[in-house]
């Protein structure tokens, strides 16, 4: 029940749009500080959803994330300046080289959760229940 719970808050907070957020602060600012913030996010989202559930969160939610985020950019299409900016791709295969590319570090992440997960269920001073003091 609890696992289920998180994975659902997971997935909720992957439908940010987040390769939207960072190609719109790429292009409204000048910034790759997007980019930055949208690596940051899903690894730290990655790295929960395998340390306190599983795998299944950061799949559906990064699908879920660029279909949200391609809903967005398909309405900033008319934008002037959107569809050059990106230039020698298309904002749409912008999306997917940024989403796809995202999915190395939330790799990383969730190795290292894994990692984190079994290093913590091995600790040598874990509290043993039933222990009877004098």
């Amino acid at each position: 029940m609890k696992k289920t719970i998180i994975g659902f808050i997971i997935i909720c907070l992957y439908c940010f749009p987040f390769v939207y957020f960072s190609m719109y602060q790429d292009f409204a600012d000048g910034l790759m500080l997007g980019y930055l913030l949208m690596i940051a996010a899903t690894s730290l989202l990655a790295f929960f959803s395998k340390l306190f559930s599983n795998s299944l969160p950061v799949i559906i939610g990064n699908m879920l994330s660029i279909i949200v985020s391609f809903y967005f950019i398909n309405n900033m299409a008319g934008s002037e300046g959107w569809g050059w900016y990106f230039k020698p791709l298309s904002p749409i295969q912008l999306l997917i080289t940024v989403s796809l590319l995202n999915l190395i570090p939330q790799f990383f992440a969730m190795k290292f959760a894994n990692k984190y997960k079994i290093t913590f269920d091995k600790r040598p001073f874990a509290i043993k229940k039933n222990v009877n003091f004098i």
